[in-house]
């Protein structure tokens, strides 16, 4: 990407055109050059229009101060270059010559600190004091108060705003108080917009917290895959799909990363070999980085970040580990200072990665030191890894380092934690190969290595390394022979499960309990006796779920019987699971987690309480469902550090509950989670999940299109699994409700007729809603099941509330109102103490009628009624005992950034859990101050309680 240098004139000679200003008592000072005053010109460099970018500016000069800081390269001065063009055109489209301009423009560089900055501003000022175009000439050199410049800005009309860009090169610490003075001092008129590298020393928490900053940062910055293709394209470089996908994919939206990769795959004889070798190491790129972003880091953050370069992610802890420091978080808050490059990864404590192609680069740097120096940091990422129940972290880095004893010490005492039971990390590569002679003096090694290459997902590698291991078996002794015979099977356990091969499954079940002697039938994978385990309220023997307390049982490595139990119930059942089986599995998953917190195995008791997590928010059971998904997010110290398919489905269960529940953000943000985390998994039930996930949320927004095409594509990435029930029955369900909802009942009923001969629930109450939306109730009537019966209340509670409001709506369509009355108080006692709302609030608009008159006639459930209808209507009606609500109503994602507001989370934290930009919720809580007619976080907080609104 272009980028204009602006070289420090304080000791060159005058350039053409500058103005040399003297002060009266003393010899000449630098000029104030009028070129600085002049947006920055992008000579050669192809522009994109991103409207997005341009909207967020606009918003942000609404209010006194934008700050777009992101490190080198993120296209911080493009944006607001391209940005203040535009802005001073649509000004300037009718002049008058009595208004000055309302634009300003400085571009800053080292020197410009003190007086000179403030003389510079107000030339910068010049035309909106004077009405002429800026001139630095009619400024004074020195001598220009921030009084004066503050009361010229008072007298006003019309707030200015200035853009000062590259304000990181300005140097002298008073100039961040000399900017608070001049926001604070000018009623209003002045509007900051500042481009930096890094923030200024402003108090940005304080305009933070009043709502007034905007944020725009690396994040928002960065390109997405469609500007992507538009950017390529604009430089003559059309690519396909995937290719973008992986360039994307490779910088992270990086702006100049993608323009030096579309300066130099023209001519390329392969692109997609290209794509595939454009890295950090690339020359344009490698010399922009270390130019750009490392020669701006201090010698001991340089160092610090070669080091931990070793990792995918740190924390401040792994950090001092690696670096024999004891200051981690100073120097991670200098490094968080480089937005854009060291990546922030949630979890708390903090954890960080560093973006892939600076990663690459600083490896790149690491394999010219002595070979011995990074195989000691390889050394001691295994132990901080092994220390903090990061297993699989710990093997890697143990075998990278030739760190052959400890690599099976790894193995040995976590090998149940090691099979990966349908999840896995990232594809990496493998670690350098050991000798034939190492692998053959310990086989344990080659054990190592295959549990390593199952987690790296390469499962044909696993197997080679198993088959070699296996051929050495007879040199161990008698001891060590059984352990690696039930190892070894474990390990082919888990291959099994990634091939989705049940036969292969249940050999390897046989296989891994037949040391021990245990009868196979005691490990069915239905009618197991739970002693102790309460399933409703989540009681799992004595674990704790808020923090998933595992530590007060010791792993015993010796107790294999209970090793190879565990994990011989619980992969079957995640392979059933995974399929849609989720009734049928679920009690295995359930004592499989108590067996693996009695074992000591956090790893494995964290993937069963993300499935049962799943499969209560599936059976409508909301509240158990959130405790257990947010026990397995949080059930490590270094969360950010897990691998994201570790997560997946308790990011699904937490959709769901949104869902249900119809807070719209957060059940996007957590399917946003869950696919990213998705991507290290091919279990079809999290794909068809994804899918009918997203297409629920597209068409609550009444995009039915985007919906159709998201089912569409995840029956694509099903493929022939996609047939299997009963997830068959659930994309089948989905896609009618949007053909009924798009007005084809005729198709709609055609797709359904068929499955209802086989029993599927679900699809009778789909079907009966394709009869009341073409006028049929009492065909409705007949179709529908009886949900209020005994059988009714085994089904799933989002079906049965579903089937009960259809009788009831069904009932007052033929005139019954009684029996409408009482059908919708039962849906509505059976939906309240979840908190299902979205039944109610997303439905047909006969709902809204039936809602109304049970709020006329008299209902148990006043306070939910009154909440329903407000939330269809937009407005609540007054209560009775309540102060009136608001004129101007919150909006969905308002309340929702409202209930955060009673935390003491930041807005960028906020942001951070609900995966927006820090400007989108600076916009929102202004919004919500506005309506709630507040100035400060506590007020507004207060205002909503008042109006049960918290």
């Amino acid at each position: 990407m272009s980028t204009e240098r602006i070289e420090d004139v304080a000791t060159a000679p005058p350039p053409t055109g500058a103005t040399v200003l003297t002060r009266p008592d003393a010899g000449p000072t630098a000029p104030l050059l009028t070129a600085k005053l002049a947006v920055v010109a992008q000579p050669g460099a192809v522009l994109l229009p991103r409207p997005r970018l341009f909207d967020l500016l606009d918003a942000g000069v609404a209010g006194p101060l934008t700050l777009v800081s992101a490190s080198a390269g993120w296209g911080k001065t493009v944006l607001l270059s391209s940005w203040y063009r535009a802005r001073s055109a649509t000004e300037n489209r009718t002049p008058k010559p009595a208004d000055p301009p309302r634009l300003g423009w400085l571009s800053l560089e080292p020197g410009d600190g003190g007086e000179r900055l403030w003389s510079y501003l107000a030339a910068a000022l010049g035309s909106t004091t004077t009405g002429q175009e800026p001139d630095a000439g009619n400024q004074r050199a020195s001598g220009y108060g921030l009084e004066q410049l503050a009361d010229e800005l008072t007298r006003r009309a019309e707030p200015v705003t200035v853009v000062l860009d590259d304000l990181h090169q300005v140097d002298d610490p008073e100039v961040s108080s000399g900017l608070e003075f001049l926001l604070r001092h000018t009623a209003g008129r002045l509007r900051l917009v500042i481009g930096c590298r890094r923030d200024p020393g402003l108090a940005l928490h304080r305009w933070r917290l009043s709502g007034e900053l905007t944020e725009i940062r690396a994040g928002d910055l960065a390109f997405r895959p469609e500007e992507v293709a538009e950017l390529f394209f604009a430089y003559a470089v059309p690519l396909p799909a995937e290719q973008i996908r992986g360039l994307h994919s490779r910088t992270e939206g990086w702006p100049a990363g993608l323009r030096f990769a579309a300066l130099a795959m023209p001519g390329h004889p392969d692109p997609a070999r290209f794509v595939d070798e454009f890295t950090g190491e690339h020359p344009a790129v490698a010399g922009y980085l270390t130019e750009e972003v490392l020669a701006g880091l201090s010698a001991q953050a340089r160092d610090a970040l070669c080091r931990v370069s070793v990792v995918a992610g740190f924390s401040a802890d792994l950090l001092n580990a690696l670096t024999d420091r004891t200051d981690g978080d100073r120097l991670l808050t200098e490094l968080d200072q480089h937005g854009g490059f060291v990546v922030p990864l949630g979890g708390r404590p903090a954890a960080y990665r560093c973006h892939p192609m600076l990663g690459e680069l600083l490896r790149a740097d690491l394999t010219r030191r002595p070979a011995e120096q990074v195989a000691r940091l390889h050394r001691r990422a295994a132990t901080w890894f092994a220390e903090n129940d990061l297993p699989g972290e710990a093997l890697r880095h143990a075998l990278v380092a030739d760190d052959r004893a400890y690599a099976i010490t790894v193995l040995l005492r976590n090998w149940p934690d090691l099979v990966p039971y349908g999840q896995c990390g990232p594809v990496r590569p493998a670690p350098p190969p050991s000798t034939a002679d190492a692998a053959r003096s310990d086989p344990e090694l080659g054990l190592a290595r295959a549990a390593e290459r199952l987690d790296g997902q390469d499962p044909t590698a696993a197997s080679g390394h198993l088959d070699r291991a296996s051929g050495y078996a007879e040199l161990l002794d008698d001891a060590r022979r059984g352990r690696f015979r039930r190892i070894v099977a474990a390990l082919r356990l888990g291959i099994a499960h990634l091939a989705s091969d049940e036969p292969a499954v249940r050999a390897g079940v046989a296989d891994l309990l037949q040391p021990t002697g245990i009868e196979l039938a005691g490990i069915e994978l239905a009618g197991i006796e739970l002693a102790g385990i309460e399933l409703a309220g989540i009681e799992l023997a004595g674990i704790e779920l808020a923090g998933i307390e595992l530590a007060g049982i010791e792993p015993d490595g010796t107790d294999l019987e209970l090793w190879g139990r565990t994990v011989a119930r619980i992969v079957p059942a995640a392979l059933r699971f995974g399929i849609g089986q989720v009734d049928a599995a679920e009690v295995d998953i359930a004592d499989g987690m108590a067996e693996a917190a009695r074992a000591g195995l956090s790893r494995t008791a964290r993937l069963c309480l993300g499935r049962l997590a799943l499969a209560r928010a599936i059976r409508g059971e909301l509240t158990a469902a959130e405790q257990a998904a947010r026990a397995t997010l949080g059930a490590t110290p270094f969360g950010g550090l897990v691998r994201p398919a570790d997560g997946v489905h308790a990011h699904l269960a937490q959709a769901l509950v949104a869902l249900q529940r119809d807070r719209h953000d957060d059940a996007e943000s957590n399917v946003v989670r869950g696919t990213q985390a998705a991507e290290d998994t091919d279990e079809p039930l999290v794909i068809g999940l994804i899918g009918m996930l997203q297409a629920e949320l597209l068409r609550d927004r009444g995009d039915l299109t985007g919906a159709h095409q998201a089912l569409t594509e995840s029956r694509r990435g099903l493929g022939d699994r996609a047939e299997a029930a009963p997830l068959a029955y659930w994309l089948l369900t989905a896609e009618a409700e949007l053909r009924t909802a798009h007005g084809d009942v005729e198709l709609a009923r055609e797709l359904l007729t068929p499955a209802l001969e086989r029993g599927a629930v679900a699809v009778a109450v789909a079907l009966a809603r394709t009869y009341l939306r073409a006028g049929d109730p009492r065909g409705a009537a007949r179709t529908l099941p009886d949900w209020d019966s005994p059988d009714g209340a085994d089904w799933p509670l989002p079906v049965r509330l579903a089937a009960g409001l259809l009788d009831a709506e069904a009932a007052r369509l033929t005139g019954d109102h009684r029996r409408a009355a009482r059908l919708l108080e039962r849906v509505l006692g059976l939906a309240e103490p979840e908190g299902f709302r979205r039944v109610f609030t997303r439905a047909d608009p006969p709902v809204r009628e039936l809602l109304a008159a049970q709020l006329d006639a008299g209902t148990a459930f006043w306070p939910l009624v009154n909440e329903l209808l407000g939330a269809i209507d937009g407005a609540g009606r007054p209560s009775p005992t309540v102060a009136p609500l608001l004129g101007e109503p919150l909006t969905e994602r308002e309340l929702t950034v409202l209930r955060y507001l009673q935390s003491i989370l930041s807005n960028v934290e906020i942001a951070a859990e609900m995966s927006l930009s820090v400007n989108t919720i600076k916009t929102h809580v202004r919004n919500i101050y506005r309506k709630l007619d507040a100035t400060r976080r506590r007020d507004a907080v207060r205002r909503a309680r008042e109006l049960n609104l918290l």
